[in-house]
């Protein structure tokens, strides 16, 4: 199997892949933090959710947004945000 050249190598779908992977563990930690379950429930649930699909789908452009604005967004999906007031 040939490996395509990136011009940047943080292009490669292989460092992308990485990227995201890590990104979600972070995500992950912090809603286990958040929920008060553990980060490997979080995971599972995070994986689960329309937040994740949306993380992946680079047209939302969610991606560019930092881990706890994601973690925001997964605890607005679930109906989990303190009201303000």
């Amino acid at each position: 199997m040939e490996q395509k050249q990136y011009d940047d190598p943080v292009k490669s779908p292989i460092i992308q892949e990485i990227i995201i992977s890590n990104r979600i563990g972070n995500i992950s930690m912090e809603l286990s933090r958040r929920l008060g379950i553990t980060p490997t429930e979080a995971l599972m649930r995070f994986y689960e959710s329309q937040t994740c699909a949306a993380l992946h789908d680079r047209s939302t452009g969610l991606y560019l947004y930092g881990d706890l604005y994601v973690a925001d967004e997964y605890m607005r999906e679930i109906n989990c945000v303190p009201s303000e007031g």
